[in-house]
């Protein structure tokens, strides 16, 4: 009888290799189907293995699955965290963005987990908490932001909240539709973010330092001294921009004082009027006053003489 060798393929797992296939499965598995949706039976018979082994390490369905989330968080926020080193906001911004995004497409699998409902074995590991947390580190840069622009920095951790929720939410519709590309749909959410509605930009595009960098697409990485002339022009553009801006806004409010002004103008006008005519109106109470009253010294003559002319 001939013996047949194992082949090497078919070695035994160390317990670490063993591990990382469980994790790797089981992330497969939540992915498609969920938490709930996925059993420790299903995961130890995609595993070729029985339910102990997946027991011995993770102690449960819930173990694994917390592994697996914890791991998605620390990778999508450590990518979120190196785009928010960026020197200018705008910069930081449009970094952050396409962080997620090139996450999204890149960890599929692990972006629908996280914006799963996070099952109670995940503890702090859902998408809520990690929202929260890169929030708080958007909220330190544009509490600096507005401290340079005049606004209150109470009100930074709110628009955190605000601008990291409608990233968030801009990434979870992308996930399925993948329509447009990638760096196109970041320079739109930086076109809203940035801009806002009344100083939209119709044909939005990721700054030259951005696309430079290399986590915003599969390139070679650019010189350092081609991304400081990339940072320097753009933060010219930026600077230039705001300039324009700031003259936008000194019109808009020249324009509003010159308003009021008229405003004020035409509303005294109008009292005055208002006054003239309450003048006439009494001259003309008083004169006609005074032609009851001569009518009646008139009435009370003539019944005088009547009087006088019954007597002779």
């Amino acid at each position: 009888m001939e013996t047949v060798t194992e082949p090497r393929s078919r070695r035994r797992m160390t317990g670490r290799e063993r591990r990382e296939q469980l994790i790797y499965i089981s992330r497969t598995l939540f992915a498609e189907k969920g938490f709930d949706g996925t059993s420790i039976e299903e995961i130890a018979a995609t595993a070729q293995v029985s339910k102990p082994v997946v027991y011995e390490h993770f102690g449960g369905k819930e173990g694994v699955y917390a592994v697996v989330v914890d791991r998605e968080m620390q990778k999508l926020l450590s990518m979120i965290t190196e785009a928010l080193a960026a020197s200018h906001s705008l910069v930081k911004l449009e970094r952050a963005a396409l962080a997620l995004l090139h996450y999204i497409e890149e960890s599929s699998e692990g972006f629908r987990i996280l914006v799963r409902d996070s099952h109670a074995a995940s503890g702090t590991g859902s998408f809520a908490s990690l929202i929260s947390e890169i929030a708080s580190q958007v909220e330190d840069v544009l509490a600096d932001e507005f401290a340079g622009r005049g606004y209150d920095p109470k009100l930074a951790p709110m628009y955190a909240q605000m601008l990291v929720g409608m990233v968030a939410l801009t990434g979870q519709w992308w996930l399925d539709v993948r329509k447009p590309a990638r760096e196109e749909v970041a320079a739109h959410l930086v076109n809203l973010a940035w801009n806002g509605l009344t100083g939209l930009n119709p044909h939005p595009a990721i700054t030259a330092s951005t696309r430079a960098h290399p986590a915003s697409a599969a390139r070679p990485r650019t010189g350092e001294k081609e991304l400081r002339e990339f940072e320097k022009a753009r933060e010219k553009e930026l600077r230039e921009a705001e300039k324009a801006r700031q003259r936008e806004l000194r019109e808009a409010e020249k324009a509003r004082v010159r308003e009021l002004k008229e405003r004020e103008r035409l509303l005294r006008e109008a009292e005055k009027e208002r006054e003239r005519l309450l003048k006439e109106a009494e001259k003309a109470r008083e004169r006609e006053e005074k032609i009851r009253q001569r009518e009646a010294r008139l009435a009370e003559r003539a019944a005088r003489l009547g009087q006088v002319d019954q007597q002779e």
